[in-house]
């Protein structure tokens, strides 16, 4: 499981996006950014998050680590902001956070330079997990210490949305006509042979594993938590084979 950690101060909401995270200092002297499961979107973003951050780190793309954090929704008493004080309260208990990685900038495609090799990993596995928001207007990249870095994944695997519709929906092709890493050419069919193998039910199975039960209960159709990680990992078996040759949109690329 995600190692967990206790929110002892709330620093501050960062404003950015649709779900309001926030800046937290946690028992382990980390700071996080917290993304909250009282926040519109739900659970189920945190759990595409977790999915997604998780498989993306075992593919060796550098993804920041995740935690879950326990939340007193005393802290945030001080919050003159209305809105961040009814979220607080509406997230008692576990929440995600990532670590909080200071100084970076976010990824300007005018700016900075990206491999062919690094934008077609990336695109391959924004393919496989469906990722619809990594395009030019929100890359959700960070530039690290010289690095680049994935963040935000809670836009991805849509068919979770739709239990049912899950199959039909895994199976769309995934068009790259607006994400960042176009220009870059990415060299979509070398990630295929180095990722594809990878994705394997026992790795699935591990990274599903890291979700709090507590994010997976009483979803409809689901007896169990572990039934529904099973789930999870269905579509990203059967789009991982496949997927590189469903990535529309490369054509005119660099």
């Amino acid at each position: 499981m995600l190692k967990e950690v206790i929110a002892t101060r709330f620093i501050t909401p960062l404003r950015e996006g649709g779900s309001l995270p926030g800046l937290v200092e946690a028992d382990d002297f980390g700071t996080y950014v917290i993304k909250f499961t009282g926040a519109g979107q739900g659970r189920k973003t945190l759990v595409a998050e977790v999915v997604c951050g998780e498989l993306a780190r075992r593919l060796g793309l550098r993804m920041p680590r995740l935690v879950t954090v326990e939340l007193d929704p005393l802290l945030g008493l001080g919050e003159p902001d209305q809105q961040v004080q009814e979220l607080l309260r509406s997230s008692s208990g576990t929440n995600l956070g990532m670590d909080f990685l200071s100084g970076a900038l976010g990824f300007d495609p005018l700016a900075f330079e990206v491999s062919a090799e690094e934008a077609g990993r990336i695109v391959w596995f924004d393919g496989l997990v469906n990722n619809v928001d990594r395009s030019w207007r929100n890359p959700n990249l960070l530039m690290w210490q010289g690095d680049l870095w994935l963040i935000d994944h809670g836009a991805t695997m849509i068919w979770h949305h739709n239990w049912p519709g899950a199959p039909a929906s895994a199976a769309r092709p995934y068009d790259i006509a607006d994400h960042v890493l176009r220009p870059f050419g990415p060299d979509v069919a070398a990630a295929a042979a180095e990722l594809a193998p990878l994705v394997t039910e026992e790795l699935l199975a591990e990274v599903t594993a890291e979700i709090p039960d507590t994010w997976l209960a009483d979803e409809a159709g689901f007896d169990t938590p572990d039934e529904l990680r099973r789930a999870y990992a269905r579509p990203l078996i059967a789009r991982a084979a496949v997927i590189h040759e469903r990535i529309t949109g490369v054509e005119g690329a660099k």
